[in-house]
């Protein structure tokens, strides 16, 4: 009697410490929206598909996506593209079979957009999906990120980030930088990344937006995986983890990243330093990318593809 009593204490412990998954919305990557952009006649005149992660549709016209709708946290750094009245389409991530479903592929792409007299651009394209928007149509390639609200609300603590992964990563310790529309080869060894940030966000009279860092999630991954990693788990640390063993320079404050404000425009986030343990956050930034470096620099050919991505409680 005494040892089944035992027993039953024993599995009503494992019961109460077992771990809770809970997948973000989407974040299976079965559902996507496909569109057909129609690129103009001076580039080519093609038909260029890019996606967007769910609900499933299909849009078959030139026009801005609205991302955000019903509640769906992704954006992707695919975009349709309006520079100097030139219509086109940029596609660095895309779905991919895996099983009955299907997954995230996320690569390093060199773009090239050339009409006579109007535009001559080269650039790398390195495909990330992440929680936020993409202010659609883009216009202009001097800034990047001036279209990009990082982020959505969120006030719940997890404990971990959990997703399925494998990677393609050159062992070249050379990238490419396109920053000044010349193709060059640079020293530097390009990466995947994968991160939550946990933030408690908020706004001044002015509109400038502030936010303290409450929890970090954050890995980089320097070496090909080709087989699928299933349940990987970045564990959350809350608070100020710059003593933390595992902390690294990439972890910390200060990101360059932007949201929009109260008033409609697109302003940094200033990380002012880093919240008390037990804060509760009002926003998450939840990020995979195939390249850590900054717009217009990466190396060709990195791919990286994400899968189930779930929050741990």
């Amino acid at each position: 009697m005494r040892k089944l009593y035992l027993a039953i204490l024993l599995v009503a412990s494992v019961c109460a410490t077992a771990q809770k998954t809970e997948l973000v919305k989407y974040g299976d990557f079965d559902q996507w929206v496909v569109r057909e952009i129609k690129e103009s006649g001076i580039i080519g005149g093609k038909t260029t598909t890019i996606y967007a992660v769910g609900p499933t549709d299909t849009i078959r016209e030139n026009k801005a996506f609205v991302y955000g709708k019903n509640g769906n946290p992704w954006t992707v750094s695919n975009a349709y593209a309006v520079v100097a009245g030139v219509k086109k389409g940029s596609c660095s991530v895309r779905p991919e079979k895996r099983g009955n479903g299907y997954c995230a592929r996320m690569e390093v792409m060199l773009e090239k957009v050339k009409a006579l007299g109007i535009i001559n651009k080269t650039v790398i394209a390195g495909g990330s999906v992440f929680a936020g928007r993409t202010i659609e149509p883009i216009t202009s390639t001097d800034d990047p990120y001036r279209n990009i609200d990082y982020g959505v609300p969120f006030t719940s603590r997890p404990t971990a980030l959990m997703f399925d992964y494998k990677a393609l990563i050159s062992d070249d310790q050379t990238i490419t930088s396109t920053k000044d529309n010349s193709v060059k080869t640079i020293p530097g060894h390009d990466e995947c990344a994968a991160f939550l940030l946990l933030q408690k966000r908020w706004e001044d009279a002015d509109g400038n937006i502030h936010a303290l860092r409450v929890g970090t999630a954050y890995e980089r991954f320097s070496k090909t995986q080709k087989d699928w990693v299933n349940g990987y788990t970045i564990p959350v640390k809350y608070g100020d983890i710059t003593a933390d063993k595992d902390y690294k320079s990439y972890m910390g404050l200060g990101k360059l990243m932007r949201a929009m404000n109260s008033k409609g425009k697109i302003v940094p986030i200033i990380e002012e330093g880093w919240a008390k343990p037990d804060e509760k956050p009002t926003h998450m930034i939840l990020s995979f990318s195939c390249g850590i470096y900054e717009a217009f620099v990466g190396h060709e050919g990195n791919v990286f593809w994400v899968d189930n991505v779930k929050m741990v409680y």
